[in-house]
């Protein structure tokens, strides 16, 4: 499949798919029973702004689609995460920036931090073949989620005593519509997650991770292979996901046949 080249069209289609998918994970946290997150969506004007009490984390406090369109919206977008004394960061891409919201943000205190690389690619007609001894499922019962959370824990670096919150956070997306979560195991070992969520046409891939003692034996590239597979099942276009720059993610997700779309600015309080 030739790609697409990189249009303002298509970049918006890609944005909508990370915002859908952002929109969709911190949704379903916040409607666990009360609310024990402390989960807020706050739109202005056309960006979303996402806070979570509980997780100070910058994916879990941060704000996307801003445009030119909401230069006016930066001071209340800042005063937002003020009254809730929370640190944010602001994702601006290029197809969406220009040199006066720049200039806003940093008049409102804001600086720019890091690059995050964009990435997209084809589906995959055909399964490639795993590595030996490797295994992936799709997770479907709810009582193999603990698995699925130990290795998500681990493979960020927290203790798997922690897995529990990560299975209360995340089991609500296992039956949300477009969502597949799959589970490589090595020897019947669990050992690296992949998820993805399917929609409009286009498969984001929104999570990978692997346990350390299973890394360098080829499973975040499987992973790939079989989510562009899946992706493909599903009459997908496209497949998009994001990687630091330059990272091991990104080099495994070129040699699948991904290519850049654009390297996205991340701003933040100074």
């Amino acid at each position: 499949m030739k790609l697409p080249v990189i249009d303002t069209d298509l970049a918006k289609r890609l944005e909508r798919s990370e915002l859908e998918y952002i929109t969709s994970r911190i949704s379903s946290i916040g409607e666990r029973s009360g609310n024990p997150e402390g989960v807020e969506i706050r739109k202005f004007g056309g960006a979303t702004a996402f806070y979570t009490k509980t997780m100070p984390w910058r994916s879990f406090n941060g704000v996307v689609g801003l445009t030119p369109d909401d230069i006016d919206q930066i001071g209340g977008i800042a005063e937002f995460y003020r009254e809730r004394q929370r640190s944010f960061e602001i994702a601006v891409n290029p197809c969406s920036a220009s040199p006066e919201l720049l200039k806003a943000l940093a008049a409102c205190g804001l600086y720019q931090k890091a690059f995050h690389s964009v990435l997209y690619g084809p589906p995959s007609r055909d399964m490639s073949p795993l590595p030996e001894h490797v295994r992936i499922d799709e997770v479907t019962d709810e009582r193999e989620f603990g698995q699925y959370a130990e290795i998500h824990c681990v493979g960020f670096g927290m203790s798997a005593d922690h897995k529990h919150h990560f299975v209360n956070n995340n089991i609500g997306l296992l039956h949300r519509p477009g969502w597949k979560f799959f589970l490589a195991r090595i020897q019947e070992t669990p050992a690296a997650v992949g998820v993805m969520l399917i929609s409009g046409g286009i498969a984001s891939f929104t999570l990978a991770a692997t346990a350390p003692e299973f890394r360098r034996r080829g499973l975040h590239t499987a992973l790939l292979h079989r989510r562009m597979h899946e992706a493909h099942l599903a009459g997908c276009e496209l497949v998009t996901a994001q990687a630091g720059f330059g990272s091991t993610s990104q080099n495994n997700m070129e040699r699948t046949g991904m290519q850049m779309a654009w390297t996205r600015a991340v701003w933040e309080p100074l």
